[in-house]
C-alpha cells in the first residue's frame, strides 16, 4: 500500500507542477497579447495620421492647381485683350 500511495503523490506533483508550467505559458501569452494589441492601435493610429496628411495634400495640391489656373486665365484674358 506504502508503495502505492507514493506513485499517487508522485503523479499528484508531475500534475501540479505541469499545471503551473501551464499557468505561466498562459501569463506569458496573455502578456504578449496585450503587447501586440498595444503595438495595433499604435500602428492604426500611425497609418491614420499618415492617411490624413496625405488627405490634405492632395486638398492642397487641388487648391493651388486651381489658383495656377485662375491665375493663368487672368493672363490669357490680359494678352487676348492686347
Amino acid at each position: 500500500m506504502g508503495l502505492d500511495n507514493e506513485f499517487i503523490l508522485k503523479q499528484f506533483e508531475e500534475i501540479e507542477t505541469k499545471v503551473e508550467n501551464l499557468i505561466n505559458v498562459c501569463r506569458s501569452f496573455e502578456t504578449t497579447n496585450l503587447e501586440l494589441k498595444n503595438k495595433i492601435e499604435r500602428l492604426e493610429g500611425e497609418l491614420q495620421g499618415k492617411v490624413e496628411a496625405e488627405s490634405n495634400y492632395t486638398e492642397e495640391r487641388a487648391l493651388i492647381r486651381s489658383k495656377i489656373d485662375s491665375l493663368l486665365e487672368k493672363l490669357e484674358d490680359i494678352t487676348d485683350a492686347g
